[in-house]
This record gives C-alpha cells, structure tokens and sequence, in this order.
C-alpha cells in the first residue's frame, strides 16, 4: 500500500455531535486504499475502487466513521477510513451535513458514494453494530469483524443484519470480514449478509460467516428480484442453519467455499433464481442446495463440488433437494475471469485466508495462497526469537491429561510450529496459527468425554476463544482469554479450540483436555 509520494494523514477525534475536530499527522506515504483489487460481479458495471484516489482518515468509534463521511466536500468524494479498536453503540452518534445522513444506532452509509472502510492495526471490531449500505454505490468494506447484532433485545441495530445492503445499491465488495452472531431468530439475530430492493453486483470474498440462524439473503420476499450479479468465492461458512444464501431471483456465483455444519439446509435458489455453483466443499451438512420451504423453484449449475458427508432430506411440494446426484439444472455464465481452485484443496485454501485479521491474503487458484502479512503491527522492540514459557497457574485440573493420548491438528500453522507441539507435555515448545486467529484441535480415535480443557500460552495474547465439539460443530463454551475452561461434560472425537481475537500472534505450549 506504500506510494513515494508523501502526504499528511487527517486523524479525526471527537467532538461535539457534527463536527470533526482535525489534526493532521505526518504521513510518508499516499493515501491508503483497500489491499487487491475487486473480484467476481463487483468488477463489473464499471468496477468497484471504494475510497482510492482520495483522502485518508483513522477513526476509532462509530462517530468518527460518520463525521468522516459527513466531513467530505460531497457525498461521492472519495475516501478511506482506516478503522481500530471496538465500534460499538457507546461510542457512535448521529453526525449530520450536507454530504452524509447517518444514524445513531448503525454505522449508516447511505445515499453516499466512493467510500472504503477496513481495518488496520490490532483489529476493528462492530460489535452489536450492524453496518447499512442504502441508495449507495462503490463501497468497499475490508478486514472488518461484524459481530451478535440484533434485531430483538437491546441494544438492536441495522435490523438484526450484520452487513445489510437496500434500496438501489450498486457495486460492493465485502473482503475478509467476520461475520458472527450467538444464535438465531429466537435468539434476536437475523442475517449476517443481506442484500433486498435492487441490490446489484455484489461480492462476498474471503471472509467468515458463523454461529447464525441465517447466512443471508438476496431478495426478501418471493416478489423482490429485482437483486442479483452476485459472488460468493474463498468464504467459510461454519454452524450456520440456513441461507447460504437464500437466492430469490436473479444471478449468483458461488465457487471455492468451505461449507462445515449447515444444520438445515444451504444454497437455496427460489423464484426463478440461477445460482452456478462450482468446486465448493461440504462438510458435515444436511441438504447444502435446492428450493426449500417455498414452491417457487429456482435453478443451478453444478460442477466439481465435494459432498462430505453430506445428507439429504426426502422431496416434498415445498422441499426440493438437489442431492444426491446434484445435476444441473440451468447454465450460467459469468462476464469476469476467475482463478478455480479444487474443490479437495478448498478448506485449506480457506481457512488460511478467510477472515479479519488473517493478513488479507488470497488464493493464487493453484492450491496455494499469497498476499501481505497479518495487519497487526510487529513488537517496536525486539526480543527473543523463542519467548520463555510463562510461569504455569498455580491451580491445575486434576486428573489425566487426555491429550497426551490424543492427536492434533488445525487450520493453519505459522512456520517452525507444529500442531503436536500442544500435546507433547513440553511447555518448550508450541504451535502458532499462520495469522492472529485460528484453530487447534484434540482428536481421538474413539469417543472421549471432555469437561475442562487447559490452554497453556508461551506469553498471554488470546483475547476472545470458543471451544467447539468439533464432531457436530457445537459450541460448547466461549469466553476471553486462556487457561482452564470448563463446560458441560461431552463425549466426542474432536474437540477445538479456536482463537477469534488475539492482541499478538498467538503461541499455544499445551492444549490439555481433561474428563471434568
């Protein structure tokens, strides 16, 4: 992202309620822009560049990011607003001018256009905050997490949507977000990424969709399709019920996902809809594609998809699997090139790459991946290349440390670390995700019943887990930081612990897993 060029950096503070106090800060470089460049439909209809070209601001509450766009000399002047820390209701309010109209229960971006947000430092967290895209063209969102919105309960926001797109929206591109809820409808949650009355080209890359009742939606009712040209590619879509999406009307692409534990149903095209579906692997799911619950069929297009075990339900009059066979059922064609990788390598392309802070790094359509290191800065002073082992906690669980009966495994490693690192009895050693987030897994050849697990850090960096029953996708326990974590006793093979926030890279010396 560095240019020859130098220029200042306008950091925004706040202020009274529609007014930015400025301070301008010595910057050596040009005005910051979103990492690659927009692929699938967003790059198409003349493309989507968000904010580049224009100025750069940092902001650290919602009332930053909205007196950025209302500090803009019109409502499509470009800009880039580099976002840390945690976006929450506390700190964002409505901002009023001439070239914005926010609100203060959201981050409100709407009738605005050439805007980027994303990312930077140790992360940028919405939390309970939904983001709402209306009557706006070329946004670009990146490196974000989104999380437990509401649309019952307190605090409620953007309609329960994670990222929710209205009313004549054109050219969006989602990139490496996290996108997350704690439950589903019952629970006050709704979509993680919706899209309804004229929505169009759109696409959803490299990111993380978890914990929903609903993925999300193109179209909200069987009369609204007038969305589509929409792209799903490199997504990982874990524990969620149903919508992966739900296409009413309208074109979609959905290739190289990782699909793990759709508990209802998946890819539901309805009233007419065309989905091309190609080299996605699924995992552990129950009916990943057809029309369900309605009678307004849609198509698809298949083609090199994995099923892993993989169920599916009997056809009905308003329950239409594809499976098992999957065959085609209409054609598509896409007016973009794309790199395909296969669908075998699929979840390691994936979990690699999807998500915020995992380094923004993508596939290079061989199986491989490449892209710039992890956003969070490194150490300003150096230290050891192998931090020493902490002190371990005075009190420990009692009992047989399962583990060391056990194998390993993970999403990732960082080089040098090994994932049987956590269950060799060596606080000498350790594993490490590729990124500051990640998982790592206990496994066994039989079914063992796990009550409290010991997570041992070489020096404390984890910052949010869950633990999950990896053998249904389960959550079984969530919480911040490590040590010893206890929940309701499980009988499983596989049990995971997965890093969703972490102020360093972690470095885990043990994962011991004990019966209670």
């Amino acid at each position: 992202m560095k240019r020859t060029a130098k220029r200042a950096l306008v950091a925004l503070t706040t202020g009274a309620v529609g007014a930015a106090i400025v301070a301008v800060l010595p910057l050596p470089q040009a005005s910051a822009a979103a990492v690659g460049s927009a692929t699938g439909y967003a790059s198409s209809n003349g493309g989507t560049t968000g904010g580049n070209g224009g100025s750069t601001v940092r902001a650290t509450t919602g009332t930053q990011i909205h007196q950025a766009l209302c500090s803009r000399a019109s409502s499509s002047t470009p800009i880039t607003i580099e976002v840390s820390g945690t976006i929450n209701h506390g700190n964002t309010t409505k901002v009023s001018g001439s070239s914005c109209n926010t609100a203060a229960d959201k981050i409100e971006l709407k009738e605005i256009s050439n805007v980027t947000i994303i990312g930077v430092g140790s992360g940028a967290v919405f939390d309970q905050l939904g983001i709402h895209i209306r009557d706006s063209s070329n946004i670009i969102i990146q490196n974000v997490t989104v999380r437990n919105v509401k649309k019952s309960g307190s605090p409620t926001s953007n309609g329960g949507d994670a990222i929710g797109m209205e009313s004549t929206v054109r050219n969006v591109w989602v990139d490496h977000v996290t996108l997350e809820a704690s439950g589903g409808e019952s629970e006050g949650y709704d979509g993680l990424f919706d899209m309804k009355d004229n929505t169009q080209y759109v696409t959803l890359s490299y990111s993380i969709l978890r914990n929903s009742g609903r993925g999300g939606l193109i179209g909200s009712s069987e009369s609204d399709t007038s969305n589509g040209f929409v792209t799903f590619h490199h997504n990982y879509y874990s524990n969620i019920d149903s919508r992966t999406p739900l296409l009413r009307g309208g074109i979609a692409h959905i290739y190289n996902n990782y699909y793990y534990s759709l508990n209802e149903s998946g890819i539901n095209s309805r009233a007419g809809a065309r989905a091309k579906v190609e080299n996605n692997y699924f995992q552990n799911s129950k009916d990943v594609l057809g029309t369900f619950y309605t009678d307004a069929a849609g198509t698809w297009q298949t083609a090199g998809n994995i099923l892993d075990n993989v169920t599916w339900s009997a056809t009905s009059s308003d329950h239409k699997p594809a499976g098992p066979s999957m065959a085609s059922t209409t054609t598509v064609s896409v007016p973009y090139s794309y790199r395909l990788d296969g669908a075998s390598c699929t979840p390691d392309v994936v979990r690699s790459t999807a998500g915020a802070n995992t380094g923004i790094r993508t596939s290079t359509g061989s199986c491989s991946t490449t892209g710039p290191s992890p956003t969070t800065p490194a150490p300003t002073t150096p230290g050891p290349t192998t931090p020493a082992p902490t002190t371990p906690p005075p009190t420990q669980p009692s009992g047989t440390n399962l583990s060391l009966s056990g194998g390993a495994d993970g999403s990732s490693k960082a080089s040098g670390t090994s994932y049987g690192n956590v269950k060799d009895g060596s606080l000498s050693t350790y594993w490490s995700p590729s990124g500051t987030t990640g998982s790592i897994s206990i496994k066994w050849s039989a079914a063992t019943t796990v009550g409290r697990i010991n997570i041992r850090e070489v020096s404390s960096a984890v910052t949010a887990y869950r633990v999950i029953n990896a053998d249904t996708g389960a959550v079984l326990k969530t919480g911040s930081g490590a040590g010893v974590i206890s929940f309701t006793p499980t009988s499983l093979k596989k049990v995971t612990f997965e890093i969703t926030g972490a102020s360093s890279a972690p470095r885990i010396a043990e994962f011991e897993t004990y019966a209670s």
